[in-house]
């Protein structure tokens, strides 16, 4: 009797993004897949590929999508533009949905999470905003004890994405270019066949669990020799000139004026551009690292491929309709020795005494908090503590109720407090809160309202080791 090998699980986090659906298709002949996706109940399951909609910034989510998963592949980012009300940085989004990831990976009894990334360069002071990110991102996938491969690339040249189009757009819209200081930094830049065959020969593979790899093409350049490049293959000329004077923040509002790309995603990574971005020699992994493809020979296939897919499936990004409902993400201070179920606390008794007397703000025995007006015992909100889904790293709130609070359509909004791992940070998260006003006046009065709040919290926290509060909050 033959033994039939059993196929891994693989549960793939952006499976409808750019580099998902690629990967999605070197898998099939040799994985079963768990397609994530936020509208995963839109697509139609196929004999290897079972959708499943998930919204990773839900913790109960994030535990249902990779349940039955062996492996788990995470190729999320929050540096698009969302079609939601949306208060904070992406770093801190991206803290939640890592953080939810990877605990739901070890509840799961995820073996191995594979994590495409970007190259770190070593001994840079002054990281990025994004690269920071990502190296934060990795950490925190990893903290739960779930063994992570992480692949590290620079520049992926491909018909979509976010890098190359932009480059190729910067080379075919200006007869006249400008170059400055950053265009000299040197950079890899890989086909994406070439990083798709690094993630999939790094899933399941034993020996590179707990491993990041540095992966690049066969040419390391400089940003103008690829611009260069790139103007050969489409049959362009234009015009360059070297200036040392075009700074960073002129170069973001450059871009994205001539290239028509979201800030969200333009700022972040133009920021990047000052560090070189070559892969390592000790972070190297013969078979894996490697990428056979040369740069032009990339471009080439990256424009053929363009020309195939339709125009609005390259230039617009794929959000969801617009939404009312509200996302606000604020990075704390933790006081050190206390936790973030501990934060929350004393945030809601903070609030109490911050508030009063002219907000009538009352907390009860199970830290439910009301938040209300002098001359009205109708609160304006309620939260109410949910000690099932709370942990010592962990505080959750449902927003339940009051005269802010839109109760028909309020049924997943909430408030966290989550401590980052491995920092005395924590973020403090508000999702898919409904409110009552109208949507304009919710956005100038109570959105600012809560924002200020929030400084004031930071503030308060930041000045902790010179005062001691007023009341007690037992852990």
């Amino acid at each position: 009797m033959t033994c039939v090998e059993k196929k891994n699980v693989v549960a793939l986090a952006g499976a409808s993004g750019y580099i998902g659906q690629n990967l999605m298709e070197k898998l099939r002949s040799r994985a079963d897949i768990i397609a994530l996706s936020r509208n995963g109940d839109e697509k139609e399951d196929s004999d290897q590929v079972t959708w499943r909609s998930c919204d990773l910034y839900s913790m109960a989510d994030a535990e249902k999508g990779l349940d039955g998963a062996d492996i788990a592949v995470y190729l999320v980012h929050s540096m698009m533009p969302s079609a939601k009300l949306t208060q904070g940085s992406f770093e801190d989004m991206d803290v939640i949905l890592a953080d939810n990831f990877a605990q739901a990976a070890k509840k799961v009894g995820v073996k191995q999470i594979v994590y495409l990334s970007g190259i770190i360069p070593e001994d840079q002071p002054g990281l990025s905003r994004h690269l920071k990110s990502r190296l934060e991102v990795e950490k925190i996938l990893g903290a739960y004890g779930v063994p992570v491969t992480t692949i590290r690339a620079g520049l992926i040249v491909g018909p979509r994405g976010s890098s190359f189009p932009i480059l190729k757009k910067l080379v075919k819209r200006l007869p006249f270019m400008v170059l400055p200081q950053w265009t000299k930094t040197k950079t890899q830049p890989i086909a994406l066949p070439d990083v798709i065959g690094s993630l999939d020969q790094s899933i399941g593979e034993e020996s590179l669990k707990g491993r990041s790899i540095d992966v690049g093409g066969p040419d390391v350049m400089t940003y103008d020799e690829m611009m260069k490049k790139v103007a050969g293959v489409i049959g362009r000329k234009p015009i360059m000139v070297n200036v040392p004077f075009l700074t960073i923040d002129l170069s973001k509002l450059w871009v994205r004026l001539v290239t028509g790309a979201p800030k969200e995603m333009v700022y972040p990574l133009i920021e990047s551009l000052i560090h070189p971005m070559v892969a390592q020699s000790q972070n190297k992994v013969d078979g894996i690292s490697e990428g056979k493809t040369p740069f032009e020979e990339a471009a080439e296939w990256a424009l053929k491929e363009e020309e195939k897919q339709p125009r609005e499936k390259l230039n617009r990004p794929n959000l969801p309709a617009m939404q009312d409902d509200v996302r606000s993400v604020q990075r704390i201070p933790l006081p050190q020795g206390h936790s973030a179920d501990w934060i929350g606390k004393y945030y809601v008794k903070w609030l109490e005494k911050v508030l009063n007397p002219w907000v009538k703000t009352t907390v009860d025995e199970t830290h439910c908090c009301h938040i209300g007006v002098i001359f009205n015992d109708i609160p304006l909100l309620e939260f109410t503590y949910s000690a099932e889904r709370s942990t010592k790293d962990r505080a959750l709130y449902y927003i339940s109720g009051g005269r802010l609070t839109n109760k028909e359509k309020n049924v997943r909004g909430r408030l966290e407090f989550r401590k980052i791992p491995g920092k005395d940070e924590a973020v403090v998260a508000i999702h898919d809160y409904m409110p009552s006003l109208p949507w304009f006046l919710y956005k100038y009065t109570q959105a600012k309202a809560h924002l200020i709040v929030m400084a004031l919290f930071r503030r308060h926290l930041e000045k902790w080791g010179t005062h001691e509060p007023s009341f007690q909050v037992h852990e």
